[in-house]
């Protein structure tokens, strides 16, 4: 039998927190981690979740020595260390250079449309939407692919919507030295669709704004610009 007493929770805790999970609750601002997070190495990780998920798929009642299933928990194993919640990893973070504003841009920079995959942290069950972005320079600009990495590497964990908008947004403040930024998030997830109320084609959106986003004039523009169709 499994033992799920970890870091100090026993099984009539996991059990207990069942309804936390299903009222989508957020213990926390930053992503929940025990202080043993990187005690282990990347294939450390790999090797015993790798153990871990195998006992899972035995419990399940799937036979392992089937070609096809022999080397799924490997498989899994990989993709969750080295995929799917690589952002878990500080290793992984973007590096972020940004430039001297030489022209003297004081209007918004928005990157819209960048796709978002990440994990619902109740279900494990996946999360695929956009995330647009903007900001107001305040005398240094970043590349624009660089948004890109940092919505992408906040979406590669376990995470709640909220958590994520609001982390997104905290780190472009850091990186850019500027209050006057703004994420909006419209997501699907699959712990919505697949299971529980099952009920296909609903979104959540989410949206953090700051600085001189919070006037209404500059916030309308941002959304006018993020809903604005493309040309052509």
């Amino acid at each position: 039998m499994v033992d799920l007493t970890l870091n100090g929770h026993s099984r009539h805790d996991f059990h207990e927190s069942d309804d936390y999970g299903d009222l989508h609750i957020a213990s926390a601002a930053d992503t929940p981690m025990h202080d043993a997070a990187f005690t282990l190495n990347d294939n450390e990780k790999i090797e015993q979740i790798s153990e871990h998920f195998a006992e899972i798929m035995d419990i399940l009642g799937l036979d392992l020595t089937d070609d096809s299933l022999q080397g799924t928990p490997r498989r899994v194993a990989k993709m969750y260390v080295q995929e799917i919640f690589k952002g878990l990893n500080p290793a992984n973070k973007p590096a972020v250079t940004t430039f001297e504003n030489k022209y003297n841009y004081r209007r918004l920079v928005v990157e819209r449309n960048i796709p978002l995959q990440s994990t619902c942290e109740h279900h494990f069950q996946p999360i695929f939407g956009v995330a647009h972005v903007a900001y107001i320079p305040n005398g240094r600009v970043v590349g624009l692919s660089k948004l890109n990495r940092i919505v992408d590497f906040f979406a590669r964990r376990p995470q709640v919507q909220e958590r994520l908008t609001m982390q997104i947004a905290e780190e472009l403040k850091k990186v850019l030295n500027t209050d006057d930024v703004a994420v909006y998030i419209d997501a699907k997830h699959m712990c919505v669709q697949a299971r529980g109320v099952e009920h296909h084609g609903a979104s959540t959106i989410t949206g953090e704004y700051s600085g001189k986003f919070l006037n209404d004039n500059t916030k309308n523009e941002f959304l006018q610009a993020i809903y604005s169709k493309m040309p052509g």
